[in-house]
């Protein structure tokens, strides 16, 4: 595979490291030309420029500029270029309405570190990661499948969602606590007392906590902008429930505190490791018409239920305009998925216990 990646940052460059660590031929390219040079020195990618031969670009640029980034790579597409781009923006609805083009795929890798630029790549970066697809109305299978074998190849999850339903839970599991940490640092920070003291002293849990105010401040104000419609009630929701904390230990009651606590701590033992998938499964195959609108016909069905796609796999037919998909949810969520698919038109077949499938 030929890839072109646009932004040279800390997630681009994974992923260029990632993909040439893996067989493909990388170029790129950066307004920064420092970082663009530092790529090039540190063989993230090898050669600058070369959209024109690419088979797959990759946007990673601040999320205001992905529309019109991806508008000219997929308006440079040579006669014959079958060109399809890709984003890694943290905020998807303002981008998956921005641009509905047959060869456009949105994304969004749930990986990150606090290392910034060429020199902060990882090719393994990716690896057991979550990575968001979220196909548009215009969004082609075949598209779909250029990028899914990228995400593949990299070593993350694909999870298909629909742009809204992913700006939703991004808010809860990534942007607030971003917001959090750096306002808890800030707090350390600019504390009244014995400064230099006081962060000598931090231990443990205030460096897991405050990490990730550590890494680049680049991409926020792009989505804190474009996601302030989800971020603000999980803010608000966060702030009531500091407000009663703050009553229980006001009030010093020990009942309720122990109860938070144990509940939170049982919580957080339970969350799945890194890009896990559930261990009971099943697949679900549709026979679907061969044009653009089906995988995101088919995901607004799913994020209506609140159903996460785990994994999904396009198989055309040679007998006509129309082909299979085969999507992996939970077993729990298997039947009622099913049945708002068959009432949404499709031909639906359930195999319930399917293993959980493995990236190829």
């Amino acid at each position: 595979m030929r890839v072109h990646v646009v932004g040279l940052g800390l997630v681009g460059s994974s992923v260029a490291l990632g993909l040439r660590g893996r067989g493909a031929s990388v170029s790129g390219e950066d307004l920064d030309p420092d970082r663009a040079t530092r790529a090039l020195e540190l063989g993230v990618v090898e050669r600058l420029g070369g959209v024109e031969d690419a088979d797959l670009a990759v946007v990673a640029t601040p999320a205001s500029a992905v529309v019109a980034t991806a508008r000219r790579l997929l308006g440079s597409a040579g006669p014959g270029q079958r060109l399809v781009v890709t984003d890694v923006a943290g905020v998807k609805g303002p981008i998956a309405s921005g641009l509905v083009h047959p060869r456009f795929v949105p994304g969004h890798p749930m990986a990150g570190s606090e290392q910034e630029g060429p020199d902060g790549a990882d090719p393994d970066l990716f690896v057991g990661a979550a990575w968001v697809l979220t196909p548009t109305a215009g969004t082609d299978e075949e598209a779909f499948s250029v990028v899914r074998e990228a995400v593949a190849t990299l070593g993350a999850d694909v999870v298909v969602l629909e742009a809204e339903r992913h700006d939703e839970l991004v808010a809860v599991v990534s942007h607030v606590p971003h917001l959090t940490s750096a306002t808890l640092m800030s707090l350390a920070a600019e504390s009244p007392v014995d400064r230099e003291a006081l962060l000598h002293l931090a231990a443990g849990g205030f460096r897991d906590m405050t990490r990730v105010a550590a890494g680049s401040s680049a991409i926020w104000p792009d989505i804190c902008r474009d996601n302030a419609g989800a971020i603000v009630p999980v803010l608000d929701r966060l702030i009531g429930r500091l407000g009663e904390v703050r009553r229980i230990v006001a009030e010093r009651d020990r009942a309720a505190l122990v109860a938070l606590l144990e509940s939170a701590g049982a919580a957080r033992r339970n969350l799945p490791a890194r890009g896990a998938r559930p261990p009971e499964t099943s697949e679900l195959r549709l026979v679907v018409p061969d044009r653009p609108g089906v995988l995101a016909e088919v995901t607004s069905i799913a994020g209506g239920l609140g159903v996460n796609i785990y994994d999904i796999e396009i198989a055309h037919s040679t007998e006509g305009p129309r082909g299979v998909l085969v999507l992996v949810v939970t077993e729990s969520s298997a039947a009622s998925l099913a049945s708002a698919l068959r009432q949404g038109g499709f031909k639906v077949a359930v195999s319930a216990g399917a293993p959980a499938r493995s990236a190829p």
